[in-house]
């Protein structure tokens, strides 16, 4: 890592790109160039760390003149980088699990004549501890040819807004530095990739492809568009880089819940939960450098919504990813297994932001959390249940049902129950903009609503109050299923997610739940209501944090 690199992330400053045109005035940009330590007045969100005070945090913990490396801050970046190299020098010393790769393409074999090979980054947005990355750079390494990297950057996708946007783009430019720093070329190109992928590899001669997994849909379609354009002695694989057990590994077939899935993750787990090896300087030049990246004119390509402001709390990039979960480990995670369900209480990793644009590994997350097992059992079993079982039991439902988003998705009980009392009296009835603006009769989901909409997240407990209610308050189980959707997808930092869609179609659907006692609207889906929150914790204590007239509504 360069010294600039390294006194960048040492001393947390704020990036200062140009926002996007348009786009106006964002919270990131208002904040530019003010250094991390100056934001200690601003609001804090429910007592967690911003992701800029979780790398002021990091930076106060390190010993005085320790180098910040291996994308992260402070002590635990540091860990992580030694405890790759105890593995191996480098991932072609490294004993690979081929089970994370399948092939895609009918070829195989690289051609002789090939000039490189290029990972086509997509889901999983970070340099080391990427199972994807790391398979590229075996595969370029053992034949000694140049390794490549691309993103196609497409001008919108489906609700994501400039928030979402705005986090990737920054992510994506500390991706290309430290690609840089390896000598390895990062190419941002603007285009659908069935448009703008097959053509750079023709060009440039390469002789291999290798994209991460998603299950979702849209996703899919791309993998399989640019397989159709590739040229036919090109190999294309695709490794799963963003569930430590791969996807396919897990089960071949929908699992109807955590029950059923459970026994087959933590029987996989010590095949797959290993330590990563090093991305390494790649010692293979290409014959021409990647063209220079023009971020102002990658923002100005995108047409998408820029009323939704960036957030102030999550610092894009692995560099802070990792400084919240060195931040999670040390404060809070003594508290997740009691308090993981009170909206009052300091105790979530706030790691899904990172998660979701694959920032930072959920293996990595894992790998450290595990080692304080004996300390906090609870707390980390309960953080490996929701973060490996749960998150690969969504990645299994979007994967091998798809109407993943569609009530024709449920289960036959719950479609049977839904359909039954569709047409039952509702106590009340809103549309989408005053659920938007939350202005109902409830101010706990109306508060809820609006940490949604202003902070990017919405604690974990009150996203299935929150869905249940839409259910409630809508005409339809459609319709409440796309209100809730089109909310969580355009305000959610980690929106547009297979956790959110599962997250939906769990509380309005029933999807891994079970049937309950049979009640009006709701059938046999779960029920959740005001009093049963006020029980849980102390609900005018968060109705009073979110108040619409402290957030100038």
């Amino acid at each position: 890592m360069s010294q600039k690199s390294r006194n960048r992330r040492a001393h947390g400053r704020e990036d200062t790109t140009a926002s996007p045109a348009g786009c106006g005035d964002t919270a990131r940009t208002r904040t530019a160039a003010v250094p991390r330590g100056q934001l200690k007045g601003k609001r804090k969100v429910l007592a967690e760390p911003s992701g800029a005070e979780a790398l002021t945090v990091a930076k106060r913990r390190r010993k005085e003149g320790e180098a910040v490396e291996g994308g992260g801050a402070g002590s635990l970046g540091e860990a992580v980088r030694q405890a790759r190299l105890r593995v191996a020098p480098s991932v072609q010393e490294f004993k690979y699990n081929k089970k994370r790769v399948r092939l895609v393409s009918e070829s195989s074999d690289l051609k002789d004549a090939a000039k490189g090979v290029v990972y086509w980054m997509s889901r999983d947005q970070r340099v080391q501890d990427n199972w994807a990355f790391l398979y590229a750079q075996r595969l370029a390494l053992k034949q000694q040819l140049p390794l490549h990297v691309c993103f196609c950057l497409v001008p919108k996708f489906l609700e994501a807004t400039i928030r979402h946007f705005g986090f990737m783009l920054r992510g994506l430019q500390e991706v290309a530095e430290e690609c840089q720093e390896l000598d390895i070329p990062f190419h941002l190109l603007i285009g659908f990739a069935k448009d703008v992928l097959p053509a750079f590899v023709t060009d440039r001669g390469l002789g291999g492809v290798v994209t991460d997994f998603s299950p979702l849909r849209v996703p899919m379609q791309w993998m399989e568009d640019v397989k159709e354009r590739l040229p036919g002695d090109v190999p294309f694989v695709q490794v799963d880089a963003h569930n430590i057990v791969p996807c396919w590994v897990t089960s071949d077939k929908q699992e109807y819940g955590a029950r059923t899935i459970r026994r087959k993750i933590h029987d996989r787990l010590p095949e797959f939960l290993t330590e990563f090896p090093p991305v390494i300087k790649h010692p293979f030049p290409p014959t021409a450098p990647a063209e220079p990246i023009d971020w102002s004119a990658c923002h100005a390509s995108l047409q998408v919504d820029c009323s939704v402001k960036e957030v102030r709390w999550a610092t894009p990039g692995t560099a802070a990813g990792l400084a919240m979960l060195e931040s999670f480990i040390g404060e809070r995670l003594k508290s997740f297994g009691t308090d993981r369900n009170n909206p009052t209480r300091a105790a979530l990793s706030n790691l899904s932001p990172w998660f979701h644009f694959g920032q930072v590994s959920v293996q990595r997350a894992i790998l450290e959390v595990q080692k304080y097992r004996s300390q906090h059992k609870e707390s980390v079993d309960g953080f490996t249940e929701e973060a490996v079982v749960r998150r690969e039991l969504a990645d299994n439902f979007c994967y091998y049902n798809r109407n993943y988003d569609k009530v024709e998705g449920a289960y036959d009980w719950a479609k049977t129950t839904l359909k039954l009392h569709a047409r039952d009296k509702r106590s009340h009835l809103y549309e989408l903009k005053q659920l938007e603006e939350g202005k109902t009769h409830d101010p706990l989901w109306n508060a809820a609503q609006l940490q949604m909409v202003h902070e990017g997240k919405m604690h974990g407990f009150l996203r299935m109050y929150w869905a249940k209610k839409i259910l409630e308050w809508t005409r339809s189980p459609e319709e409440a299923l796309k209100f809730a959707i089109y909310l969580n997808d355009r305000y959610e930092l980690d929106g547009r997610d297979p956790n959110g869609y599962v997250g939906c179609m769990w509380s309005i659907c029933g999807i891994h739940d079970q049937g309950w006692a049979e009640r009006a609207v709701f059938g046999k889906i779960r029920y959740m209501n005001y009093a049963g929150c006020k029980r849980k914790f102390d609900v005018g204590q968060f109705e009073r944090r979110y108040d619409p007239r402290k957030l100038g509504q």
